[in-house]
């Protein structure tokens, strides 16, 4: 079996991020205390120190089982992980929305779920607030997730360019 083309650099891409994930994450850990905030454009973006034993907006964080949750999630992230990956590697001969989107999306649940294993929770520290909406708080891994499905959506939405057909070439 050969190497698709481009999988090494969209597993670069994948790299990157979970580097910029943990980095962050890190850091945050080191210069904020748990539900402390740094002002960046005040009454819009603020940097947080909080802790997500949950899923996405906290879902099932106030769970009766936080471990059955915890391992659940991991479990979830895994396989979408290897599906993610083993789609990469079908469609790695090219640089296309599609493929981009996968290694964000790859990233994304690697990142938040090596925090899970190890720590049993993510650290969320973007804190964004539109006008009077407070959108939940969230994090580098989230953030590629998010934009690796909207590019997927968007190319979903893209006309396809097909192929010319021998008749279509004949006429």
């Amino acid at each position: 079996m050969t190497i698709p083309r481009r999988l090494p650099w969209l597993l670069t891409i994948s790299a990157l991020i979970i580097l910029a994930d943990r980095f962050t994450k890190v850091w945050v850990e080191n210069h904020i205390p748990m539900g402390g905030a740094i002002p960046v454009i005040p009454r819009v973006l603020r940097i947080t120190h909080w802790t997500n034993e949950g899923a996405a907006f906290s879902l099932f964080a106030g769970s009766a089982s936080p471990q059955l949750v915890r391992w659940v999630l991991v479990a979830f992230a895994l396989v979408l992980a290897l599906a993610v990956l083993i789609a990469l590697v079908r469609l790695g001969n090219r640089f296309t929305l599609t493929t981009v989107a996968l290694a964000l999306i790859f990233a994304g649940a690697l990142g938040n779920v090596h925090d899970r294993i190890l720590y049993g929770s993510v650290v969320d520290f973007i804190e964004v607030h539109i006008f009077t909406y407070h959108w939940p708080d969230f994090n580098v891994a989230d953030s590629s997730v998010v934009t690796g499905a909207c590019l997927l959506l968007l190319d979903s939405l893209l006309p396809k360019k097909h192929a010319a057909t021998n008749t279509e070439l004949s006429s």
